[in-house]
C-alpha cells in the first residue's frame, strides 16, 4: 500500500516556518542539556569496562554518542570537563568556536565546520580533563553536531565551571570565557 499523506509542514500556528533549530528538536527528540542546548543520546555500547583507573569511579560502556544542537537562542555552552576524551562532528549550521583550556594553562579556539581552507575541521578531539565550551559562530543560527565520548559518559563524570577561577587562569580567553558561564 503507497502512503499517499503529505509530508508533514513545518508550519506555526501563525503559518509560518518554523526555524531549522526547532524543526531539529522535534524531530530528533532533543531535550535540555545541563551545559545548555539540546541534545539526545544516540548510542551507547553494551559492552561494559569494569576496573578503569581514577578518575573513573565505576563501569563505564566502552563509547556513547549524542546528538548536540546549540542555537542562536543560546549560543554559548557553558564550561565543563569531562574525565574521557570526546569527539564532535559536524553535522549542519555553524560554524562552531570550541574553546578549549588545557590543564598545562594553555587556552585555544578550534572552530567545527566544514571551510577546510579558513581552517575549520568536521571533528575536534577534546582531551580527557580539558575544560571547554563551545560558541556559535556570528552569523550562525544553530549547529547540529555529535559528540563521541569513550569511555562512555556519565552524569557523574561531567563537572560545570563556575568561571571566574578559569578567567583567571587563562586571561586571554577572559571575554569568552564570561559569556560560557553559568550564572550564580
Amino acid at each position: 500500500m503507497v502512503n499517499r499523506r503529505r509530508p508533514v509542514s513545518w508550519q506555526s500556528r501563525r503559518g509560518g516556518r518554523l526555524d531549522r533549530a526547532q524543526e531539529l528538536i522535534d524531530r530528533l527528540g532533543l531535550a535540555p542539556h545541563p551545559e545548555r542546548g539540546y541534545y539526545v543520546e544516540t548510542y551507547r555500547a553494551s559492552l561494559k569496562i569494569d576496573g578503569l583507573p581514577a578518575p573513573f569511579t565505576c563501569p563505564h560502556a566502552a563509547a556513547t554518542a549524542i546528538y548536540f544542537l546549540v542555537t542562536r537562542a543560546q549560543p554559548t555552552t557553558y564550561l565543563h570537563r569531562l574525565v574521557s576524551d570526546e569527539i564532535f562532528h559536524f553535522y549542519e549550521g555553524g560554524p562552531l568556536d570550541v574553546l578549549l583550556l588545557g590543564q598545562s594553562g594553555a587556552g585555544e579556539v578550534r572552530r567545527l565546520g566544514t571551510h577546510l581552507a579558513a581552517g575549520e575541521r568536521p571533528q575536534i578531539v577534546i582531551p580527557a580533563g580539558t575544560w571547554f565550551a563551545a560558541e556559535l559562530a556570528e552569523g550562525a543560527s544553530h549547529c547540529l553536531i555529535g559528540c563521541t565520548v569513550a569511555p562512555g559518559f556519565e552524569f557523574a563524570d561531567f563537572d560545570l565551571a563556575a568561571g571566574p577561577e578559569l578567567s583567571a587562569r587563562y586571561p586571554a580567553h577572559a571575554a569568552r570565557i564570561a559569556r560560557m558561564t553559568r550564572p550564580v
